[in-house]
């Protein structure tokens, strides 16, 4: 069975969603395994933009089954308005979305404390969470006692167990804070009107993708977010709350990792952050007002817009490395054109010291001056570029240097944010990445502008 998945390597928003679109017509099934509705996919084909939070990309084709598992933290209101966005646009949903009775479910209660507590952190930096309470839902869910999952709406106690939830919850936020007291009567009504549009959709998940596996179906895995947001391997606490990186997969999926044969990092030409957390090389000067208007750099949930800089390859090869990626796929391409120069990050010098490792500490990332070796723009509009030989030779000079430095293949292009604007290579070689084979930049120059 060719089990693919698709990991962003980055800080999110590298495009995920768009190559999950075009993979999505060589699988049998489509699986969305971490997150919530704080992760975004923009889809654009025919002169059509859809943007998707927590069904698959794939509900956009026909003969693909799309599931939503139980490491996904589910908000029932969000489930049904994407639904009825798609089908308002003739986006037929049908039995082709699954939803799992394991998934936690969120709650008002979690959004209010998604408002009081983001930015109560070390320092006083905000993490800069969506707002939409997905944190405090899986703190719920590692607790255990006040978690609710999607498969409890439809027992004859969820009256009660909402009710019990909400006496805690009421005092818990009254303490100080001056919120007016959670209503569990309505809040119970809202959820089981909820629970009873959702009724078709709702399957045990696990079984269903174990038995899909074993007959040999074809599955794609679709990550959200990116892996340098992962809770125990990103830049912690400037994080999202599940594992967003590889090592994710089975845990959420309930698959494991055998079952996958192919992984796909997804990497922007350059670098993006939304939030708080450190960005090294991040630039506040025209090189990042260019990349953020020509590559649109706005969220897709939230329309923050997002820090942009250089493209980071000390950071891509840690979270290639931790994905087990074996090819990449390089995104937005077409950003970079009308530069006169592009550069690269090749390793941090931290208090003087040169490393090409990436920190575990955010404090240490803090501290880290990128180095940067340097190659030359290109002019030409990629925008209508289909081959990568017609791609002009700079451009490969670029997407090369970034394949060698992460020690993976660039098997893929995009230039554009159509299906078609999409270049492929071909089949990728084996990964080669160590750090003493790491190729050393034939030029470099340590500094942040």
């Amino acid at each position: 069975m060719p089990g693919t998945c698709v990991i962003g390597l980055q800080w999110g928003d590298e495009a995920k969603g768009k190559l999950v679109d075009l993979l999505t017509e060589e699988h049998d099934i489509v699986v969305r395994y971490q997150g919530g509705a704080n992760a975004g996919h923009t889809v654009v084909f025919g002169g059509q933009t859809w943007k998707l939070s927590l069904i698959p990309s794939g509900i956009l084709r026909d003969g693909v089954t799309c599931v939503v598992t139980g490491g996904v933290v589910l908000d029932p209101a969000s489930v049904i308005r994407e639904m009825d966005g798609l089908e308002s646009r003739g986006v037929r949903i049908g039995s082709k979305l699954l939803l799992s009775d394991r998934a936690h479910v969120v709650f008002p209660w979690h959004v209010t404390e998604d408002r009081i507590l983001d930015g109560i952190v070390a320092g006083g930096e905000a993490i800069g969470t969506t707002g939409r309470g997905i944190g405090p839902c899986y703190r719920d869910k590692v607790g255990r006692s006040l978690a609710i999952r999607l498969g409890d709406l439809y027992r004859p106690d969820f009256r009660e167990r909402v009710a019990h939830v909400v006496a805690a919850k009421n005092r818990l936020l009254g303490a100080g804070v001056g919120e007016a007291p959670l209503d569990a009567a309505a809040i119970h009504a809202a959820y089981a009107a909820h629970a009873e549009r959702l009724r078709p959709h709702v399957v045990d998940t696990t079984t269903f993708l174990l038995d899909a596996a074993e007959a040999g179906k074809r599955i794609l895995f679709e990550g959200a977010q990116g892996s340098l947001l992962d809770i125990d391997h990103g830049t912690f606490p400037y994080v999202t709350s599940s594992n967003s990186s590889g090592v994710g997969v089975a845990s959420g999926s309930g698959v494991p990792g055998r079952w996958i044969e192919r992984v796909i990092g997804v990497i922007k030409a350059y670098s993006t952050r939304v939030g708080g957390g450190p960005l090294p090389t991040e630039q506040i000067n025209p090189i990042g007002e260019h990349l953020r208007e020509r590559g649109r750099e706005y969220g897709t949930v939230t329309m923050r817009p997002r820090r942009c800089g250089w493209f980071d390859a000390v950071a891509a090869r840690y979270t290639a490395r931790l994905s087990g990626a074996d090819e990449l796929a390089v995104m937005l391409l077409d950003v970079l054109s009308g530069l006169d120069e592009v550069r690269i990050c090749s390793a941090y010098e931290i208090d003087g010291r040169r490393t090409v490792d990436f920190p575990s500490h955010v404090d240490d990332l803090k501290r880290a001056v990128p180095v940067y070796e340097t190659l030359p723009g290109w002019t030409e509009d990629l925008s209508g570029v289909r081959g990568y030989d017609a791609l002009p030779r700079r451009a490969h000079e670029y997407i090369d240097r970034i394949g060698a430095l992460l020690g993976r293949r660039v098997s893929i292009v995009s230039v554009g944010p159509d299906r078609a604007q999409t270049i492929l290579r071909g089949a990728p070689v084996p990964a080669t990445a160590s750090p003493n084979a790491w190729p050393r930049p034939p030029h470099t120059s340590a500094a942040n502008a």
